[in-house]
Formats: C-alpha cells, structure tokens, sequence
C-alpha cells in the first residue's frame, strides 16, 4: 500500500519529462509544402540568414506580399514573395502571371521561378549592379524629375515670386 506523499513524489515530474512522455506527433508542415493555401511562395534567399521577419504589403492589399528578414547586422533583405493564387496560376512546373504586378515581379527576379513542392518555388532575387554600372537610366531620370518636383514647389512658394 502506498501513502499520499508517495503517490505526490511519483507525480512530481518536470516539464521535459513531462514532454518526453508523450506520444510521438507527426510535425508541422513547412509553409507552402501542402499546395492548400492562398498564396504561391517564391523563396529567394536561405531563412538561415535572418534572425526576425516581417511581412509587407506590396501594391493592392492581399495580393503581393513581401516576407523580409533581419540579419543579426541590423540590415532587411527579402527573405520571399507571397503571388495570391488570384494573381498567378501554375501551368505544368511553371508559376504563370495573371496579373501586371504579378508579371512584374516575376520579371524582376534575377531567375526563373522553379518548382520545388506544392506552392512552393525558388529563384535568385534581382540581380545586384556592381558600383560602376550605376547611377542607372531609371535612377538618373528618377533624380531628374525629382529635381524638376523641388523646383516647381519651390517657385511656387508665395514668398520666392517677390
């Protein structure tokens, strides 16, 4: 026959005893690895590289969604692309754009977005410009029309026309 304080110290177990006794669950997907959800996934970088995430709105609300990761350096990268399967559609392994942002971003990836598993896919971010092949045209006429933006606020200050 046992006591009551026998039976409290065969209780007593910790938290990781606990845990150890339980059975054995099946783990939780990976994102993306089922083809179930609302968004195609195209990964460009390793999540290894990134200690904090963060997700953005990109365009129309809901559509395009960007998943940016902190380095332990401080700086954001994107980590992935989130394509609503209402702006994209698989055909065979290829991931076709339905709408103008979509295709855009597409375009923009420095590779051709391959099929790794159900929503899944990989491809390289855009490509980086090495340091003499900038200020590029798109940067040069940006900086032009911002100039022409500060001078007309400018002038147009009721001050400055005296």
């Amino acid at each position: 026959m046992t006591t009551n304080k026998q039976n409290e110290e065969t209780q007593r177990t910790t938290p990781h005893e606990g845990a150890l006794g339980q059975p054995k669950s099946s783990q939780r997907a990976e994102p993306g690895t089922k083809g179930e959800g609302d968004y195609f996934r195209i990964v460009v970088r390793p999540k290894e590289e990134f200690t904090t995430f963060r997700y953005d709105d990109v365009g129309e609300k809901g559509h395009l969604l960007r998943l940016a990761g902190q380095r332990s350096s401080g700086s954001w990268d994107t980590q992935v692309w989130l394509i609503s399967k209402e702006d994209a559609h698989l055909e065979g392994e290829t991931l076709v754009a339905d709408t103008e942002d979509a295709s855009r971003l597409i375009a923009a990836l420095g590779s051709k977005p391959k099929h790794v598993e159900g929503d899944v896919f990989e491809a390289q971010d855009r490509p980086n410009l090495p340091e003499n092949k900038k200020p590029t045209e798109a940067q040069q006429r940006a900086r032009r029309e911002n100039i022409k933006k500060a001078q007309q606020a400018r002038w147009a200050r009721p001050e400055m026309q005296k």
